[in-house]
């Protein structure tokens, strides 16, 4: 018998006990979950695993990268070049970290040889601001048990040590991303049934 949960993130966790074997996945819609459980014990009573689900697959932080621009695709949304090429960097630098264990001294590390490599305030801040944003799609829309939250203690202390500052250029940038993110904010609303008014303060939280 499978057991659906509904989690703080408000993405589903489903999990499925039989005949000894045990298998538990996340999907935003209950309606997926439900499904993945169906195919799930079938597989079971057939005497094979079940199915691993897409996101469950993603191992690594570049694996994220790569579902992020695969999702801004399909709704239209492709990088522009000043984008793609930070994610082009972090894929280059990071893109082998494993999914979760990017923490505050890591980014903090990562930040630093950033510095030592020449990026200003303005781009290091950048930078962090696309990594928060590549985890949070990642937590937001396809229900990753993943936290920002290692990001913005990072971002506090470069911005302590003075290697993270404001400009124009991070202004423009940041309002780049709410446009990308837009797309996928009107669906989580859809989905939640959250009133279309709310669309516009979705894309600043995603």
């Amino acid at each position: 018998m499978a057991s659906i949960t509904k989690l703080p993130s408000g993405a589903y966790r489903v999990q499925i006990r039989r005949k000894g074997r045990y298998a538990s996945e996340t999907f935003l819609r209950r309606d997926d979950a439900h499904r993945w459980a169906r195919q799930a014990e079938t597989r079971v009573d057939q005497g094979l695993a079940p199915n691993k689900s897409s996101v469950s697959r993603l191992q690594t932080f570049g694996d994220l990268i790569g579902l992020h621009i695969t999702d801004m695709c399909e709704v239209g949304k492709p990088p522009r070049r000043s984008k793609a090429a930070t994610l082009t960097t972090l894929k280059r630098d990071l893109g082998k970290e494993k999914v979760g264990h990017l923490d505050r001294q890591k980014l903090i590390d990562y930040g630093k040889m950033r510095a030592d490599q020449g990026a200003g305030p303005v781009t290091l801040g950048i930078d962090i601001g696309v990594i928060k944003m590549i985890i949070t799609h990642a937590a937001a829309v396809h229900g990753l048990d993943i936290s920002p939250e290692p990001v913005d203690l990072a971002r506090v202390a470069l911005k302590r040590l003075g290697l993270i500052g404001k400009g124009t250029e991070r202004d423009r940038y940041s309002e780049s991303l709410l446009e990308d993110v837009a797309p996928w904010s009107r669906m989580l609303c859809s989905s939640f049934n959250i009133s279309r008014g709310c669309e516009t303060l979705c894309s600043i939280f995603f």
